[in-house]
């Protein structure tokens, strides 16, 4: 029996045809100080299919960190196999994990990193910039990223005109502009209120809905039972890898502030893949900054978990229903 299939059997799973987005074999990582050497990872084995939303959890010291800066190819490990979408990432060289980052996975982090000179808009724009997208391009993405979770009227704020969770929630559209394989957040809700937490886990649950693989780092037990698998560190291992029979599902169902957001079990409450959950409550009819339209080339898209997003031109809605009056 190979060892994806092993991995599969521990994880109840039934191997699949399609390679796994994340396949990590006898992974380790050793950091030396001086004649010191610290064992930070100790043959870690894991596998997440497409579409998991996976929870690390595991005390201080236990590796999970290191574990999540090898996925997000922010380090190389020192021995092992790390298959990202079908592609072998550990012995790549800087440029070209610097690629790999840039094309296949979006970052949420727990201080938002957002550039303080710069617009919503122009911080979601920023990874399309460092790939040579084309600026009309550029802003339709970057525009329906916002879009999605419910910031398109704030495009045109600077980070300190918005609330910490609106920052975080431009950090999840600059995450998602580039259509990634992978959505890595490092404790996204640590510097959070819990009702404004949950709204993150909210807009994480419905990208995970749309097919999105999510992995997401957390000291809190409460909001790792929002993921569908916990996999738990200790001493640079793996200890417990289990699924969640029902996992909390946040939604809107009663209002807490301006908003609504209740928990409540899986079954009851199955997330629908069709809309997010978010809109701005003093939405506009306009967009709040729009970009110019591509004239010659072909309409943008964003994809979610391998699902293509249309872009609606808002404007060109504007002129058919106008026409046909």
């Amino acid at each position: 029996m190979q060892q994806s299939e092993r991995l599969n059997g521990l994880n109840g799973q039934q191997p699949r045809s399609k390679p796994a987005v994340i396949r990590v074999e006898q992974l380790t990582k050793n950091y030396y100080l001086g004649r010191t050497v610290v064992k930070a990872l100790r043959g870690v084995n894991l596998e997440v299919q497409q579409g998991e939303f996976v929870a690390l959890m595991g005390p201080s010291g236990s590796g999970k960190s290191t574990f999540m800066n090898l996925l997000g190819c922010l380090d190389r490990p020192t021995s092992g196999s790390y298959l990202l979408d079908g592609v072998d990432v550990s012995k790549m060289n800087a440029n070209a994990l610097a690629d790999i980052r840039n094309q296949k996975i979006g970052f949420v982090f727990q201080s938002f990193n957002l550039l303080s000179w710069m617009t919503a808009l122009d911080n979601v724009e920023l990874p399309l910039v460092y790939a040579g997208v084309p600026r009309a391009e550029r802003l339709r993405r970057a525009q329906l990223a916002l879009g999605l979770v419910g910031l398109k009227p704030r495009a045109s704020h600077r980070p300190a005109e918005l609330s910490g969770g609106q920052q975080q929630r431009v950090a999840i559209a600059r995450a998602l502009v580039t259509s990634p394989a992978l959505f890595l957040a490092d404790e996204p809700t640590g510097n959070l209120d819990s009702t404004t937490s949950l709204q993150i886990i909210s807009i994480l649950q419905e990208l995970n809905a749309r097919g999105l693989t999510v992995i997401l780092v957390t000291h809190e037990p409460d909001i790792a039972t929002c993921a569908k698998r916990q996999v738990k560190f200790r001493d640079g291992r793996v200890v417990e890898d289990t699924g969640i029979v029902t996992p909390v599902i946040v939604r809107e169902d009663k209002p807490v502030g301006t908003r609504f957001i209740a928990s409540v079990p899986a079954a009851s409450a199955p997330a629908s893949p069709s809309a997010l959950p978010f809109q701005d409550e003093d939405e506009e009819d306009g967009d709040a900054h729009k970009g110019p339209h591509p004239s010659a080339t072909p309409p943008a898209s964003l994809q979610i978990g391998g699902q293509e997003l249309p872009l609606q031109d808002e404007d060109s809605d504007a002129h058919k229903s106008a026409g046909r009056r």
